[in-house]
């Protein structure tokens, strides 16, 4: 009799070990990857939308401020002499509509006249002075 309570004694002690033992392995793991794992990704993919997010607003508020809101309707190109001061040259264009025909003559007139400077200009609504788009 003696020795059947001696190896019920067993089986309820290694029970009960194997129990422990696999909740406490439970529990580390539960503690140690498991809720870890959740707010590390939760954190990775709020630290990717807060940066990116940033990185739009930077660009969107770069893009408002960069580009003209007024762009002028008519450009001209001033002729500076080798002392800065304006002069002028016969029969030469100076009055353009458009941005990208004015800077294709002051290129063509910086060739052909080597000592004289030239700026594209126009005249904006908010200012009474002219600004000074390029120059060469």
């Amino acid at each position: 009799m003696q020795l059947i309570l001696k190896v019920f004694d067993w089986r309820t002690y290694i029970a009960t070990a194997v129990a422990v033992i696999s909740f406490s392995n439970f529990m580390a793991v539960l503690f140690g990857q498991t809720i870890p794992g959740i707010f590390v990704t939760f954190f990775r993919y709020a630290g990717e939308i807060i940066i990116l997010g940033a990185v739009f607003l930077f660009a969107l508020a770069w893009l408002l401020k960069a580009r003209p809101h007024n762009r002028p309707k008519s450009y001209s190109v001033v002729i500076f002499d080798v002392y800065g001061k304006e002069s002028k040259i016969a029969d030469i264009r100076t009055e353009f509509k458009t941005h990208d025909v004015a800077w294709s003559f002051m290129k063509q007139y910086k060739k052909s006249y080597p000592l004289y400077n030239f700026a594209m200009v126009s005249k904006l609504s908010k200012s009474d002075k002219r600004t000074i788009f390029k120059y060469i």
